[in-house]
């Protein structure tokens, strides 16, 4: 059951800054829509119809509106102390994605490649019953060979998904390394392949 939302207060030149902003076709996309969150919040809309209108989640809507409560007093500050121009610069950094941690401290380049080196060996090979590589026996194989202390099988999956490497419905790479090995392994004299 849905709680009570946040009340939301708005100076003038707050609200004239956000509709600005919700205008404005250089404000970065989520910038905007969070002001727009804020402009039908003090229009009275409930977080339900908020999220109907900007097709998100009605959570995401009241993070937001309690987001604004909290910082509210700061903002008014910033337009009462500084100059005009602080205004629209603190409520774009207000309404910013904070920053998050990602993957990219996690592993380096280099287990990137050898992960993506292991997706294209054919995983018979490495005695694995499967013909192809999936998510999980390839993280279970990049752990087992101490490329990386542990990952996750969502992670593999979005390795694989960014570097345009997919898990084929059949086994592309094995037939074609089975290919290769064939042809090296044509009757040869002194080295050099003997034509049949």
């Amino acid at each position: 059951m849905p709680g009570k939302a946040a009340k939301i207060v708005v100076t003038e030149r707050q609200l004239a800054t956000l509709k600005t902003m919700v205008a404005s076709s250089t404000c970065p996309q989520g910038v905007a829509q969070r002001a727009r969150m804020i402009v039908l919040a003090f229009a009275g809309h409930t977080n339900e119809s908020i999220a109907q209108e900007l097709g998100c989640e009605r959570h995401i809507v009241g993070v937001w509106r309690r987001r604004w409560v909290q910082g509210w007093q700061r903002l008014s500050l910033v337009e009462c102390g500084e100059k005009a121009s602080a205004l629209p610069r603190a409520l774009e950094r207000f309404l910013s994605d904070s920053p998050r941690s990602g993957w990219a401290g996690k592993f380096s380049a280099e287990q990137v490649a050898q992960i993506m080196a292991v997706a294209c060996e054919p995983p018979e090979q490495c005695g694995r019953p499967v013909t192809h590589w999936t998510p999980r026996e390839l993280a279970d194989e990049v752990k087992k060979r101490a490329i990386v202390a542990s990952i996750s099988v969502r992670q593999v999956g979005r390795f694989l998904k960014d570097g345009g490497v997919e898990t084929a419905s059949q086994p592309l790479l094995a037939e074609r390394q089975a290919e290769r090995s064939r042809s090296v392994s044509t009757p040869s004299r002194n080295g050099v392949p003997m034509l049949s």
